[in-house]
């Protein structure tokens, strides 16, 4: 994880909104096809990809659907603060 890739992360509002829906669920509760997104499927697999890279989130497959996990704990341990600040700036 590199700082420029966290800051790129959540520099986006699309993926804000990603790390909202994801925070405070059960980890592998939801999934991909269940976001409300203003974005086409594609462009929703790039924020996905983007937030991976960053390490923000992990993603498994089950079956026909891919699941969803925020690696809150991971992520505030590198960057402390930086997600809980992304998460509260647009509440």
């Amino acid at each position: 994880m590199s700082l420029q890739d966290a800051l790129t992360a959540v520099a986006d509002p699309v993926r804000r909104t990603i790390l909202r829906a994801l925070d405070g669920q059960p980890d592998w509760s939801k999934a991909c096809g269940t976001f409300d997104l203003p974005v086409t499927k594609a462009t929703r697999s790039h924020h996905f990809a983007v937030l991976r890279a960053a390490g923000l989130v992990e993603q498994r497959d089950e079956g026909p659907r891919r699941l969803n996990r925020l690696r809150r704990k991971e992520f505030d341990v590198a960057f402390p603060g930086l997600l809980a600040l992304a998460l509260r700036e647009e509440r």
